[in-house]
């Protein structure tokens, strides 16, 4: 009944968005812009002048959401094919695939975001693992012209199968080994242009830093130049002298790389992600936006040319501390005493269930008492090619999998969890049973018609807000990740992650206007097929909506808040969702333990700055 009410819903809202764009015999053009890790309210006309104006002359989607886990490829994935992550299978930038990846290093937990590891998950899952059909795969199918452009990884998962066949794909990666090969016109093209056919590197930018040295002070901004002058030099003038519409994905690494590489903080909460590397990193992204819409005029383009920004998910400071965690209190070569080290999660999981953990990233050799995970991830049981729990580290939230699917061992992994202060928020597979104190995982969308094996528990880290007046802007959490205390991460359940930044301008856009209804990445993929005159032959039905209200002549349709909490576990802790809805559609603010995740209150009063 629930699909039923859903496919209506969305018939309801397409037929609106179709009357209000009837009027267009020829597909106006699209520009999908992605600032990787912008924060929904950090854009203003200082910070980020050209996406002000933006926001501020065209459509301001005040009430944007990522999707949850709020990693990179879970968005890119969302924003693609307009589904949510139990139907793409894309859960985490780092998830368990079942077999070895030899492009991944040899691993069954391979990180996702490049080409070869895309290419080798897709032979591995019936030719295309996200299972569902992405935007410009759809386009190039009805005679648009195609390009994607940026961040090595979520770039490439907007026409993955077609591995610059068709699609033209410039990315970290191009020129390279790995990198998907350019045509002959496109390196002709290049040529003429007097750039390079292969992507310069991002330099310092790179640059992390260790437990002593802070990370880069510089934003990405000579790799990003050559992608924009590739956008706007030689792409923008091809399609025009095609004379047919075309769709131009450009995925700005920055402010992402900048925030997460920050060298302004070492070891430090502040300034954390609010430092002038950080501020360069978004002003960075926002030139070349600027670039691209200058193009456009000069082109001639920019009358019938919908532009639509939106950033994969929020960002936060991170943030190593722990009273509980026994890995806390062993001594690293490589992490300051008292702190979390990499791959924290899986060494406590190791001692509390006493089983040996082994590194999938290091041939799975075992991990010495005094040693860490060299990439986080683990495997644990008696056997290393037979694992009974296997985690994928990726920052804010971790993804745990069971194999032997074991209702036993799951009880006693809640049970370990729920014990220790960096944890804000369960969610279990809901073939595994229910168990007090966490959420079932279709409660977020997280079981569909995914064909990668799907996780048994997704783990929420503990995060809150360091001081200042938009507490989303300065948002802390506990991270699972090889960066430090002090520089920046996301992918957790609070709402500096789940809020992200969305606007759009242009002839098929309302001008001026503030959108206060909930949106969300996949809601601007079905958005963006409809614009397109684009129909998907979708596999699952865990699919956004169009966002009809932003349209000339488009519905409106009404909202609703609502709140699942989990019944109380031993020790009092609970799961708590909060979301909102419209229609049949959800979009999730924030969950976890109530005083332990950003945006989710204390019972009995806010949570305290400090996150104690």
């Amino acid at each position: 009944m629930r699909r039923a009410i859903t496919l209506l819903s969305a018939s309801m809202i397409a037929l609106s968005a179709s009357a209000a764009s009837a009027q267009n015999a020829k597909p106006r053009n699209l520009i999908l812009f992605v600032p990787d890790g912008l924060r929904g309210g950090i854009v203003t006309a200082e910070t980020a002048p050209a996406m002000a104006e933006i926001r501020d002359k065209g459509v301001n989607f005040k009430n944007s959401h990522s999707l949850f886990p709020t990693f990179t490829m879970a968005n890119s994935s969302a924003l693609s094919t307009g589904h949510y992550l139990g139907d793409t299978g894309t859960f985490s930038n780092t998830i368990y695939t079942g077999y070895t990846s030899v492009p991944a290093g040899d691993t069954v937990v391979p990180f996702i975001e490049n080409d070869a590891v895309l290419a080798d998950v897709d032979d591995h899952f019936n030719g295309d693992y996200l299972n569902e059909e992405t935007l410009l795969k759809m386009a190039r199918g009805q005679g648009f012209s195609t390009a994607a452009i940026g961040k090595v990884g979520p770039t490439l998962l907007f026409d993955h199968t077609d591995r610059g066949k068709n699609t033209i794909v410039i990315d970290d990666s191009t020129g390279g080994k790995t990198g998907v090969p350019l045509s002959d016109e496109m390196k002709d093209a290049l040529t003429k242009a007097g750039l390079p056919v292969a992507t310069p590197s991002r330099g310092d930018n790179a640059k992390a830093g260790d437990a002593k040295t802070p990370g880069t002070t510089v934003a990405n901004v000579n790799q990003q130049a050559y992608m924009a002058d590739v956008a706007t030099k030689v792409v923008l003038p091809m399609f025009k002298a095609r004379n047919k519409p075309f769709v131009l994905v450009f995925w700005s690494r920055d402010p992402d790389g900048s925030q997460h590489n920050t060298g302004d903080s070492l070891n430090a909460v502040t300034p954390g992600i609010n430092g002038p590397t950080s501020m360069a990193g978004i002003k960075n992204a926002d030139n070349n936006l600027a670039q691209l819409r200058k193009a456009l005029g000069e082109l001639g383009l920019a009358d019938s040319t919908n532009i639509i920004v939106s950033s994969d998910h929020g960002f936060s400071t991170i943030s190593k501390e722990s009273k509980t965690s026994p890995s806390a209190k062993i001594a690293y070569d490589d992490t300051p005493k008292d702190f979390l080290p990499m791959g924290f999660l899986a060494i406590d999981l190791a001692k509390a269930l006493n089983l040996p953990l082994y590194d999938p990233n290091d041939k799975n050799a075992k991990v010495a008492d005094n040693a860490h995970p060299k990439a986080g991830n683990g495997v644990l049981g008696q056997d290393p090619a037979k694992p009974d729990v296997v985690i994928a580290t990726n920052g804010g939230s971790d993804l745990i999998y069971l194999p032997n699917k074991d209702k036993k061992l799951t009880e006693r992994i809640v049970k370990a969890l729920l014990e220790q202060d960096y944890v804000s928020g369960l969610f279990v597979d809901d073939k595994l049973g229910k168990f007090a104190g966490t959420l079932p995982m279709s409660n977020l969308n997280l079981k569909g018609k995914a064909v990668t094996p799907n996780p048994s528990i997704v783990v929420n880290f503990r995060s809150w807000s360091s001081g200042c007046e938009i507490p989303t802007n300065c948002s802390v959490q506990i991270a699972d990740t090889v960066l430090r205390q002090g520089q920046g991460m996301h992918g957790s359940f609070s709402r500096g992650d789940t809020f992200n930044f969305t606007a759009a301008i242009g002839p098929d856009f309302k001008s001026g206007y503030v959108d206060a209804l909930p949106v969300s990445n996949a809601d601007v993929g079905m958005t963006a097929a409809q614009l397109l005159g684009l129909r998907a032959p979708n596999n699952g039905g865990l699919i956004g909506r169009v966002m009809s209200e932003a349209l000339p002549n488009g519905i409106v349709p009404k909202m609703a808040d609502g709140t699942i909490s989990s019944k109380p576990a031993a020790n009092g802790l609970r799961t708590v969702l909060k979301f909102q809805r419209v229609l049949s559609t959800r979009y999730f603010d924030v969950a976890g333990f109530p005083g332990r995740t950003l945006g989710l209150e204390a019972e009995g009063g806010k949570q305290k700055t400090a996150g104690k």
